[in-house]
């Protein structure tokens, strides 16, 4: 893959001018479970709130998510004194207008969710990322599919195809195989018959029983889902890999007042991981501390200009999604 982009390639002045699209923000909107559809907005500028509300976008574990950031939480709440209390939501636009309307203050974002939210003015600052390793530098893939037996041997095989997405804003759902499509020569839009399955799982699944001809996920996906007994193994066939893509942060948002910010962001930069779970009695041993991923060691603090990479490609796809509406 050669887009000819590099990290910072993107200018301050197009970043101001990208938010994204209207209508996917509008379908979103209102959608974070139990946060009603009342745009009502949070607590002024530098008031922090009682219980800090931890917004997630759709995952393939939903059923359990809130478990899995228990432990997080928990930290949270024993550091800072303040209640926090865990929203997953229905889809990506709904993390970010419930950020912007003020219900959210901490939320987990995609790559390219996250920079949809603070390029389109949403006040949030990155706190770090979840490495697997103390010197793990992150990243994952953004993958294409297509079922056993399935003639299609790259990307420009899915010409007039019937081709799941997973998501308007999702990065290694869509933003990146718009790219990888590009480069093949076709429209992601007018080339291919485009499918939103909302969930990387549902991208897959729907790859393997042959309802989409051919469709994008994250790298880890069919391997999960293989795992889990959703799919049979070797049911689909990777045709595509795409660069490396940044991992997702998650971040906190800038209304909360500066002694709460300054807090938020040591935690996740020193506490947040097995070494200091660990010895300060979070749980028994390293490997029993029960992180958002079976894998990681814990989060590493994670700079905004390191998904300048996403910015470049919005230049090169002129998504929609990354267009201002």
């Amino acid at each position: 893959m050669a887009w000819g982009l590099t990290r910072g390639s993107a200018t301050k002045a197009s970043r101001k001018g990208r938010a994204v699209v209207a209508a996917a923000l509008l379908i979103g909107s209102g959608l974070l479970a139990g946060c009603g559809e009342s745009a009502v907005a949070g607590p002024a500028p530098g008031k922090d709130p009682d219980v800090l509300m931890l917004g997630h976008i759709p995952s393939e574990d939903s059923s359990n998510i809130d478990e899995e950031y228990q432990l997080v939480m928990d930290v949270i709440e024993k550091e800072t004194g303040k209640k926090v209390e865990f929203q997953p939501a229905t889809s990506y636009a709904a993390v970010i207008e419930a950020q912007r309307a003020g219900k959210v203050q901490l939320a987990s974002y995609g790559p390219f969710s996250y920079v949809v939210a603070k390029d389109s003015g949403v006040g949030v600052t990155a706190l770090g990322f979840l490495a697997e390793s103390k010197d793990a530098t992150g990243g994952y893939h953004s993958t294409a599919w297509v079922p056993k037996g399935s003639p299609i041997k790259d990307l420009a095989g899915f010409k007039g195809k019937k081709v799941c997405f997973v998501d308007p804003t999702s990065t290694s759902g869509y933003l990146y195989p718009s790219a990888g499509l590009l480069e093949a020569g076709l429209d992601p839009k007018k080339d291919v018959t485009p499918i939103f399955a909302g969930g990387h799982d549902s991208s897959v699944i729907a790859i393997a029983n042959q309802q989409c001809e051919a469709g994008f996920s994250e790298d880890t996906m069919p391997e999960e889902l293989t795992e889990s007994g959703q799919i049979a193994a070797g049911s689909v066939i990777n045709v595509w890999t795409s660069d490396l893509i940044p991992s997702s942060p998650i971040v906190m948002s800038d209304s909360l007042s500066e002694p709460l910010k300054a807090q938020l962001t040591d935690i996740f930069a020193t506490k947040l991981n097995v070494d200091w779970l660990s010895s300060n009695g979070y749980c028994a041993s390293s490997d029993a501390c029960e992180l958002p991923s079976d894998k990681a060691w814990g989060y590493k603090p994670v700079e905004d200009s390191i998904y300048d990479g996403i910015r470049a490609v919005c230049e090169v796809t002129k998504s929609d999604s990354c267009q201002v509406s």
